[in-house]
């Protein structure tokens, strides 16, 4: 049977590099009774809102 046509088919994973060269990874925290997502930097340990923050 064929996929419908709004199935996800493939899982595409960005990755992202920041500019000291580190891998960008997701986190979420948890601050003040709220979750956070934030994007940190594997090598220099900078965080940032998003991903795309980073360039």
């Amino acid at each position: 049977m064929a996929p419908s046509k709004n199935a996800r088919t493939s899982s595409a994973t960005q990755k992202f590099f920041c500019g000291c060269g580190g891998e960008i990874k997701m986190k979420t925290l948890f601050e003040q009774g709220k979750m956070k997502n934030v994007a940190e930097c594997e090598k220099c340990k900078r965080l940032e809102r998003r991903p795309s923050d980073f360039k």
